[in-house]
């Protein structure tokens, strides 16, 4: 099977396929660094104590454990995953009752809240500013 070629990074150095130049991998640390330091903390944004009890309570109960992500198969035996994160179904944009409100909640494993579910937010935020 042929292997890509490998490129040339911006800073001249070569590098091979499917791999990152250092000078990326730091490029992208101090992007995120910079966007952590100007963010508020998960108490400011209104993730609190209240919201990790409830957090917490809703995750305990049978119908929310596992994943509700359609076709999630990242569980034991290709099964859906133990759900870990509470994602609002209707992004609340600050809306505090539409935070606040479990019936906007749905258990979401770690791979679809992190990546799937934020690539959805993306894209309908950029739709909305159009």
């Amino acid at each position: 099977m042929p292997v890509r070629a490998p490129r040339l990074c911006g800073c001249g150095k070569v590098v091979p396929s499917g791999a990152r130049c250092p000078c990326e991998a730091k490029r992208d640390a101090e992007r995120k660094a910079r966007f952590d330091k100007a963010r508020p903390n998960s108490s400011q944004r209104g993730y609190g104590r209240s919201w990790e009890k409830a957090r917490k309570v809703f995750l305990a109960r049978p119908e929310n454990r596992f994943c509700k992500w359609p076709g999630c198969d990242l569980g034991h035996k290709g099964g859906p995953a133990l759900a870990t994160h509470v994602d609002h179904v209707i992004p609340h944009k600050g809306d505090p009752a539409l935070r606040d409100d479990p019936r906007n909640w749905q258990g979401l494993c770690a791979h679809h809240h992190n990546s799937a579910k934020q690539r959805l937010e993306r894209r309908s935020t950029r739709k909305d500013q159009q």
